[in-house]
């Protein structure tokens, strides 16, 4: 099993280029598997991104899970704590706000196009600072158009506030493979099923399946980051079978496991 560090705090390089002047700066930073970085926030929007391994984000708004050609984009101010799971080559690109209209308002998964990871790539290695109609500036210009396009994927988990779906949400984040059904948790919990129905509606955006399908997926992306065989993870998870995993997965991501991690 990788060693689990205590939670580290943002590393200076990073707490520096937060503060700059650049519209855009981009930064490398690696760290060791089971790594963790405390809660922190950016005075910047900030694209993260790890050419190597998978990164767990936990912010107020739920949690992701981003594996490589993946990247989570931050808004300014939004506090987070980040995980590793297996080293983790992070790349970081900060925003400044106002640097350029129409880029995501909110937090969301997104997709690292071959062109957006080569930019990212060549961007590590500016030097600040840099004058606008420079090979750096445009650099940086075409990175923000590469920004504005990004496709929004699936890897939040939402987390209800009610304190009723905040403990159904706690019980199945450990024990993922339960087979309770919602009327099981409407006795135990001694309210309607509707009423959970509703709450999970308007708390998750989800109903109770959809939310532990989630639940579920963003494990198995974890326990497969780690080297888990696939079969393990299906039955961990509670699946009948390899192939109804597979099945749902590539429904969700539309990929298979082999081919979702094969994409690095």
């Amino acid at each position: 099993m990788p060693a689990t560090h205590r939670p580290a705090p943002l590393p200076q390089v990073l707490v520096e280029v937060d503060r700059a002047p650049a519209p855009v700066a981009c930064r490398a930073t690696d760290y060791p598997a089971g790594w963790q970085i405390e809660p922190h926030a950016h005075a910047k929007h900030q694209l993260v991104h790890a050419v190597q391994g998978v990164m767990v984000v936990q912010a107020a708004a739920g949690r992701w899970v981003i594996p490589p050609t993946r990247g989570l984009w931050l808004p300014a101010g939004m506090e987070h704590a980040i995980r590793c799971i297996g080293e983790v080559h992070m790349r970081s690109l900060f925003v400044k706000p106002d640097a350029a209209p129409k880029l995501p308002e909110g937090c969301c998964a997104v997709g690292i196009s071959p062109l957006l990871r080569e930019l990212i790539r060549a961007a590590v290695d500016v030097q600040h600072p840099y004058t606008p109609n420079s090979r750096d500036g445009r650099l940086m210009r075409l990175m923000l158009d590469e920004l504005r396009a990004l496709p929004v994927l699936p890897l939040h988990l939402p987390m209800p506030t009610d304190p009723r779906l905040a403990a159904i949400c706690s019980h199945l984040q450990q024990q993922l493979d339960d087979p309770s059904t919602l009327a099981d948790w409407a006795a135990r919990l001694s309210v309607d099923v509707k009423t959970i129905q509703r709450l999970f509606a308007a708390g998750t955006g989800m109903t109770f399946g959809q939310w532990r399908q989630q639940a579920r997926l963003l494990r198995a992306l974890e326990l497969l980051a780690s080297g888990e065989k696939v079969i393990d993870v299906a039955l961990a998870l509670g699946y009948e079978s390899p192939s109804a995993f597979a099945t749902m997965f590539r429904r969700q991501f539309g990929q298979t496991p082999s081919q979702f991690f094969a994409a690095r």
